[in-house]
């Protein structure tokens, strides 16, 4: 099977209407691109992985796999360009690395996102819904459950759920704002927090009109939303957030992707693995 062939498939199992427009995904403004190698050869392995870093270009080249299928972008910014990082020592450094590989990058973002089929057949957000089955959440979501980002668990506290996602994401550690011995059911995964008035203000309402107690964010300023958490939990609102990183939340997807790349091509003769990245975040105390 080629490796344009693969593409082709996977894009043909996931739903392909855009989350953000509700049309078609169009081909020529998609983030879904091959951001390194070509198409027209066999493909013997493929490697899934959230973001393609130096040790998962190493990892794929150690077990044979010649194309990487990841969700963000190869070069450090939204779109892939090089032209504003190409100076860069660890640039000429990866480039090299990649050429020494010799095989193919394609990243899987809309398309993931638009929805694969789960199994009784719903279509769901392929990332969001890795992090559902990675908690054990499948029967707990409410409101969208195709997209996966609100859900009513058992009670709990906030520090109690932060130790769950440490535990099951298996990352090393993460942070809490608001009131950490808040009672926990309804809890929300917000989009990106990084300062737009719009959007952040949206969460902020959203979560008081939805009665949210607890927010599992991905970026997570120190104003706006933050700010709203820390001083609805001193004024005895019962809310908090976790902080668990854009990378953390959304690398189950592309473990989940693994799992049903057989289905999705038709075939279990290419070779499939998941290489984790790893928690994104060291701490120091």
């Amino acid at each position: 099977m080629r490796i344009d062939e693969v593409i082709v498939a996977v894009k043909g199992y996931c739903l392909g209407i855009s989350p953000w427009t509700g049309e078609l995904i169009d081909e020529a403004t998609t983030r879904d691109k091959i951001t390194y190698g070509t198409t027209e050869k066999e493909c013997t392995g493929i490697v899934t992985c959230i973001w393609p870093t130096a040790e998962i270009i190493r990892a794929a080249m150690g077990c044979g796999a010649n194309l990487i299928i990841s969700h963000e972008a190869l070069f450090w910014n939204h779109g892939d360009r090089r032209d504003v990082i190409g100076g860069t020592k660890a640039y000429a450094e990866k480039k090299a690395l990649l050429d020494a590989w010799g095989g193919t990058v394609w990243r899987c973002h809309d398309y993931i996102h638009s929805g694969v089929p789960i199994d009784d057949g719903t279509m769901v957000d392929g990332i969001f819904y890795g992090f559902v089955k990675k908690l054990g959440w499948q029967g707990y979501r409410v409101g969208d459950t195709s997209r996966c980002r609100d859900y009513e668990i058992p009670e709990t506290t906030g520090i109690e759920l932060a130790r769950t996602l440490v535990k099951k994401l298996g990352l090393n550690g993460t942070r809490i704002t608001g009131d950490a011995t808040a009672l926990v059911r309804r809890v929300h995964i917000p989009k990106h927090v990084i300062g737009n008035s719009a959007s952040d203000t949206h969460e902020i309402n959203n979560m008081d009109k939805e009665n949210i107690d607890a927010l599992v964010t991905m970026e997570f300023i120190d104003f706006t939303t933050c700010e709203y958490v820390r001083d609805a939990g001193m004024l005895g609102e019962g809310k908090c957030a976790i902080t668990v990183g854009h990378f953390n939340l959304e690398e189950p997807g592309m473990e989940l992707i693994a799992e049903w790349l057989p289905e999705a091509l038709g075939t279990s003769e290419v070779p499939v693995c998941f290489v984790p990245m790893g928690d994104t975040y060291q701490y120091v105390f």
